[in-house]
């Protein structure tokens, strides 16, 4: 993948640099709060190479897979780090959309932190149990503390994500939850305590998610209403002071302590439905998972096994569901990838395989299972026979990571040596019906003959081979195959109808993504950067959609050949691996337009 490209397709097919509010990621997925959303150019946006699929909800979800973070990184190093300028009103959006919104924005940057430090504390539970690293030893004690850190000040991370979601100030809406998990004022909690007559409440704050959420959602209106009123020359000490007076009391008063029953209860309710249905449970959700992490709605999960891990310690319904799924999708791609015929559904089964495996399905699922029903009905019956299995053996996780074979320890239990072996167990028995239905009911598609894509001539003049052009990249097609053109006349066409993804700023060269899900490069001259864009004019932008004919570049012919440069055009097929490139008529007698080359998807 080219990384660049990528990032140049997707920031154009999203409407521009300009509608983009706010950019993250997950393990998969590049997320995008935008302006309007309306712009979204999804079926464009869904063929650009690297995109494995694409959601549009609240946010425009554009799932990348392994190379997300690169993909992100590009996507910044182009964008910057988008500010509202007060320019742009956001689409309105319902109530549930925004709350959604806001769970994700808040919950799944926690993720990292939480997975690093519950995974080493997990592995440090596995070396006690094998004996390697005593939990009684001064390492071992260091160790723990280090994965314990994330999970205590938990109600510090949430700080900083809450208040990076409200845009409002993060040091200080940092500085007001971090007075709940004050040690002294633990230590006043505990020894009961009153504030201006008002008994506070001995509730052990670290580790809780909800009190810091409302402490900043307060904190953000005392900061709007104590800047508005602010003289400008004291706001910058009197604004904090008066916002923390006020934001911190109240929170101790009444916001913590309402933070602290509702995540209790979250967690309650969840564990009384496990408790009611069970083994059921645990299967449904794992068989229902397949479509969750489609729609992008199993981040709402979240809160929950967030909630549960630091209220109890471990979680027993989401993760160990999401076990028998990850593990389900992988044996149902391994079996397609063993008995298919088809060369690239082959690679690309093993290689989604092989992440489900280590617990990232995206790739399985927009890449395998759910564009063949067999496929998606094999990782059902996996999913349902091993969560169902897991649900009954009561298993329990004590990590929030996504589970798979990296992150297995994730099972190992201080109490019960058991709980292990059961997830073991619990994978085994997912990967198994799955790979075992897939290899009975998978057929290869016949492959049918298709329509080869045609392309008129994009300039008038002689087409040579690719290979006859004074230029190293082009000649010996590392940019891709396709065909070169000596020009009689000024003027670059579209060869087929398709979407503008990039026009130099120079204007010798664009890219363009076809209908057809083609990527053409078109490149005017050689060297002729050099002329800072004298003698072009483009008559296309970004983002436009053109048809056949229509003229994306206007040229001076005199103004290249007086620079003594060379005019020759080159039309390249950037994802030439996804078709068989045949030469069209090159006898320029016959009337314009007419086909100068053609593709066939490879088989």
């Amino acid at each position: 993948m080219n990384h660049l490209q990528t990032a140049l397709d997707i920031i154009a097919l999203v409407g521009g640099a300009e509608n983009i509010e706010h950019i993250e990621h997950c393990s998969t997925r590049l997320r995008l709060s935008l302006y309007d959303n309306g712009k979204v150019n999804e079926a464009a946006l869904a063929k650009v190479d690297g995109v494995l699929g694409v959601r549009v909800n609240v946010q425009c979800q554009v799932i990348i897979g392994h190379d997300v973070v690169q993909v992100f990184e590009a996507v910044r190093s182009l964008v910057g780090s988008p500010q509202a300028d007060g320019q742009h009103a956001p689409a309105r959006i319902s109530r549930g959309a925004q709350i959604v919104d806001f769970v994700i924005s808040v919950f799944q940057p926690l993720v990292p932190a939480i997975a690093g430090g519950g995974v080493l504390k997990s592995l440090l539970l596995l070396l006690d149990v094998m004996g390697w690293l005593s939990r009684d030893s001064s390492t071992y004690k260091v160790l723990d503390n280090i994965g314990s850190a994330p999970l205590y000040f938990l109600p510090i991370l949430v700080a900083i994500t809450t208040a990076m979601k409200l845009k409002v100030n993060v040091l200080v809406a940092v500085s007001a939850v971090s007075v709940m998990v004050l040690p002294a004022m633990t230590k006043q909690l505990a020894d009961g305590t009153v504030f201006m007559s008002f008994d506070l409440r001995n509730v052990a704050y670290a580790s809780q998610v909800f009190p810091a959420i409302l402490c900043v959602l307060f904190y953000a209106q005392t900061e709007k209403l104590f800047n508005r009123y602010s003289p400008g020359a004291l706001r910058i000490f009197l604004s904090p002071m008066l916002s923390l007076l006020v934001t911190v009391p109240v929170t101790l008063l009444i916001l913590g302590p309402l933070g602290y029953e509702l995540g209790a209860g979250l967690a309650m309710v969840i564990l009384w439905l496990y408790g009611k249905l069970g083994f059921v449970a645990t299967g449904l959700l794992a068989a229902a998972l397949p479509f969750m992490v489609a729609a992008g709605m199993h981040k709402p999960m979240l809160p929950y096994a967030v909630a549960s891990m630091s209220q109890f310690g471990r979680e027993m319904l989401y993760l160990p569901a999401s076990l028998a799924h990850n593990i389900a999708e992988s044996g149902a791609c391994l079996a397609i990838a063993l008995k298919s015929k088809d060369k690239v559904l082959k690679s690309t089964a093993f290689s989604a395989g092989i992440s489900a495996l280590f617990g990232i399905t995206e790739p399985a699922l927009y890449g395998v299972t759910l564009l063949n029903k067999k496929a998606l009905y094999s990782v059902i019956l996996g999913s349902i026979v091993g969560g169902a299995f897991i649900g009954w053996m009561a298993i329990q996780a004590f990590a929030l990571v996504g589970p798979g074979l990296a992150s297995i320890s994730m099972f190992v239990s201080p109490d019960n040596a058991m709980n292990i072996v059961w997830a073991f167990a619990g994978a085994g028995l997912s990967f198994a019906v799955a790979f075992i239905s897939a290899l009975l009911l998978w057929r290869d598609k016949a492959v049918e003959s298709t329509d080869a894509l045609s392309f008129t001539r994009p300039v008038k003049g002689q087409i040579i081979p690719l290979e006859k052009v004074n230029d190293d990249v082009f000649s010996r097609k590392i940019m891709g195959d396709g065909i070169a053109i000596i020009p009689s006349q000024g003027v670059l066409r579209a060869p087929a109808d398709g979407t503008i993804m990039n026009v130099f700023d120079s204007g010798h060269a664009l890219s363009l993504l076809t209908d057809a899900g083609v990527e053409l490069i078109f490149h005017i001259g050689i060297d002729t950067i050099r002329l800072q864009g004298e003698g072009f004019s483009p008559r296309v932008v970004e983002g436009q959609h053109v048809k056949s004919g229509d003229t994306l570049i206007e040229f001076s012919l005199d103004t290249i050949a007086a620079a003594g440069l060379d005019p020759v055009v080159m039309m390249v097929v950037t994802n030439g691996e996804r078709f068989s490139l045949t030469p069209g008529n090159t006898d320029d007698k016959n009337p314009d337009p007419h086909i100068i080359m053609t593709l066939k998807e490879s088989v």
